[in-house]
């Protein structure tokens, strides 16, 4: 693996620790409005990262955000990751009519819009929540893996020891859970570690909109929403921290899940390997 993956590496651990230990990290209490507020301050020994519009330590808001934005990615890429393995291999393996029905009519109506517009009608559907915000990106996030096991599934049930234990009179489903899966499932691993970057910035995306987690939860979406409100002139000219710290939050998690899913491609692709 490349340099790249493993800085990608060192961040995810990063954040990770942030994420367990929050309460033990965190400096102050991440939704507490201080008595005696002190609205934008800049940076010190007291607030490592200063504060926002309302006197609340941006530090402790960024570490548990990063709870929020982790949870938010494993649930999202462990549940999509599960059930389009799932399609994809029984439309690859059984193909027909069965494929025509889930990868030429299934996976297309979900691929015709895009994204960010479905989830946001997902959620405006469903309503705002963790929860709610979690089940929307995993009923849109589950075709990009259902594709990709399809193809798959389509190549290794072509191979010899396929065809050999299918010869030998094993049931489908012994060959599919034991022969086909084990064999295909290295690229969904690498798409999984992308979809980790794609469900924390589509949280992100959709918590600015005010569609995702609610205020005052720290997500880092909805603390970009909080301090664009008061003006982005305002803002950037008295306490740039606040939209800068978690902007910058956002874009070192994606990078890194980013690195980590080339390194891991770069890795399980022996051509790429050897390149």
């Amino acid at each position: 693996m490349n340099r790249l993956t493993y800085i990608g590496l060192a961040i995810a651990l990063v954040l990770i620790v942030a994420a367990v230990f929050a309460p033990f990290i965190a400096t102050h209490d991440p939704l507490e409005i201080p008595q005696t507020m002190v609205r934008f301050a800049a940076p010190s020994a007291q607030h490592w990262l200063g504060t926002d519009s309302l006197g609340r330590d941006v530090f402790s808001r960024i570490i548990y955000g990063a709870r929020i934005s982790l949870q938010v990615g494993i649930s999202v890429t462990l549940v999509s990751a599960l059930i389009g393995m799932f399609i994809g291999a029984i439309a690859g393996f059984y193909g027909g009519w069965v494929d025509k029905i889930l990868s030429g009519y299934l996976f297309n109506v979900f691929l015709a819009f895009p994204g960010l517009l479905l989830a946001i009608a997902m959620v405006a559907f469903l309503g705002v929540g963790l929860g709610k915000l979690i089940l929307a990106l995993c009923i849109i996030g589950w075709v990009g893996y259902a594709r990709v096991m399809r193809g798959q599934v389509l190549k290794v049930r072509e191979y010899d020891f396929v065809q050999a234990a299918r010869a030998l009179g094993a049931s489908n489903m012994r060959i599919l859970f034991t022969h086909i899966l084990p064999n295909a499932v290295q690229p969904l691993i690498v798409q999984a570690s992308l979809g980790m970057a794609g469900a924390v910035l589509s949280e992100a995306s959709l918590s600015f909109l005010g569609l995702g987690i609610p205020p005052p939860e720290p997500s880092w979406g909805t603390m970009i929403f909080e301090a664009q409100q008061t003006g982005f002139d305002t803002v950037m000219r008295i306490a740039p921290h606040v939209l800068f710290v978690p902007g910058v939050a956002i874009a070192l998690t994606v990078l890194a899940f980013n690195f980590i899913g080339d390194g891991l491609r770069e890795y399980l692709d022996p051509k790429q390997r050897k390149r």
